[in-house]
């Protein structure tokens, strides 16, 4: 009988796969027997690795249109096909609204939306002659969901990639199945820079259904449930992985934990 969760012989790229959250979700895939493409502006001081099996890492800056469909070619000439895309890299440092200049703001914007716009282009273009198709989860954010001060155009960004998800699932389909995790609070190596020292983390999670942050494996699990045969009818959707999300502020003002 098939096991749904075997990858092996399935190409898996992962875009800023080399740290953090992409990280955790190149560690499934690898343990799960993929072959794990990793790309990022820097090499990471130890590749992701399985069972002496590495990630192969592959330079590129996703927010030059040219770099990327670099990238997509060199992942075909050397596995000969592209089974599964996870727009994963994104992000933004905190910047207020009011002052943030437009040159900042068209930056976030390119990195969290139009970069994941331009190679799901590209890797469609490959996956759709394959005779499996293909898979492409794009890593969204509870910041798409909610309000988001502090990283508003992060927010508008992670938002649009919801749309876009939900679009380009019709347009491609059948050949080419196209979902989105809208991630909560995780817990990475740069966890600090959001939610402060151990205390401060505690207390963040806390305000969570599940009492903790999502780890990166937490993010990865999904990704691999989306990318099996067991998701075959799953397409234009928004997986939401964010604990049970996090508890509405009216609750702690009505009624003061002791």
């Amino acid at each position: 009988m098939h096991n749904p969760m075997d990858f092996r012989g399935t190409v898996v790229l992962v875009t800023g796969g080399g740290k953090g959250v992409g990280r955790g979700i190149s560690q499934r895939f690898l343990d799960c027997g993929a072959e794990v493409v990793i790309c990022g502006r820097e090499a990471p001081e130890h590749l992701p690795s399985s069972a002496g099996r590495n990630a192969w890492f592959v330079a590129c800056d996703l927010r030059d249109v040219e770099q990327s469909q670099h990238l997509i070619d060199t992942v075909i000439e050397r596995y000969g096909r592209l089974d599964v895309l996870i727009n994963n890299a994104g992000g933004a440092p905190n910047a207020v609204a009011a002052s943030a200049s437009p040159r900042f703001s068209e930056a976030i914007i390119r990195l969290n939306l139009l970069a994941p716009l331009n190679l799901c282009q590209q890797a469609n273009r490959v996956m759709q002659p394959q005779a499996e198709g293909g898979v492409i989860i794009n890593i969204a954010s509870v910041s798409a969901v909610r309000s988001s001060p502090g990283t508003a155009a992060y927010g508008a960004a992670k938002a649009g990639l919801l749309s876009l998800t939900r679009s380009l699932a019709v347009e491609w389909a059948p050949k080419v199945r196209v979902n989105a995790i809208t991630a909560g609070l995780i817990l990475t190596e740069h966890a600090a820079l959001h939610y402060g020292d151990q205390d401060g983390i505690a207390r963040v999670a806390a305000g969570i259904a599940l009492q903790r942050l999502a780890t990166p494996g937490d993010i990865g699990d999904t990704c691999l449930y989306l990318a099996s045969t067991l998701a075959c009818y799953v397409s234009g959707a928004d997986l939401l992985v964010h604990g049970g999300g996090e508890r509405p502020a009216f609750l702690n003002a009505a009624q003061p934990q002791s």
